[in-house]
């Protein structure tokens, strides 16, 4: 598969190169980011350069695509589709630089890459998952039209053990309009 940009009135959305790894880097020392994400941490330029190198690969093989959100040219967030080979269904991931939220980055950027799953890639369903308490990325999903659909104990795992997780779908047709979620 080929590198897709997405554009938006205020982002670029496009495949995350050598030059975003200071800003991965230190967006990811952050600890509200390795808190609710499977980031490694400490998180190093080391890490950033082989998360660079990797995302192209996952991009060609068709197994996952990640951007790198950029406002003005500045790397601001990562927004991706993971398990892509699932036939028809992918899972969204996201996380913004501190200084990056609350400014209606991540919806705008997540909107676009919905559009371009369910547009272009003809996906039938995208699912989003986070551990239990992650308020702000729960809103996202629920502003993005995405439907609450339980509680997955012990379900996410990451360096630090396995966490229970929220999971929500949005589908091809749902409206996309914010739902009331039973958690928020």
């Amino acid at each position: 598969m080929q590198p897709v940009t997405l554009r938006t009135p205020r982002l670029e959305l496009s495949l995350p190169t050598s030059d975003d790894a200071e800003a991965i880097t230190a967006a990811a020392a952050d600890p509200e980011v390795p808190r609710w994400t499977t980031l490694p941490s400490p998180y190093t330029l080391d890490h950033a350069h082989d998360f660079i190198a990797r995302a192209a690969t996952w991009t060609e093989e068709g197994t996952q695509l990640n951007w790198a959100i950029r406002c003005d040219g500045a790397w601001v967030g990562m927004i991706g589709l993971a398990h892509l080979d699932h036939g028809g269904d992918a899972e969204i991931g996201y996380w913004m630089a501190a200084d990056a939220r609350g400014r209606g980055f991540l919806t705008e950027a997540a909107r676009a890459v919905i559009d371009y799953a369910f547009d272009e890639l003809e996906l039938a369903r995208i699912e989003w998952r986070a551990v239990v308490g992650n308020i702000p990325s729960a809103r996202a999903a629920r502003t993005l039209g995405f439907r609450y659909e339980g509680m997955l104990r012990q379900a996410l795992s990451d360096p630090r053990g396995r966490h229970d997780g929220w999971i929500a779908g949005l589908l091809r047709d749902d409206d996309r309009a914010s739902v009331d979620w039973p958690v928020l």
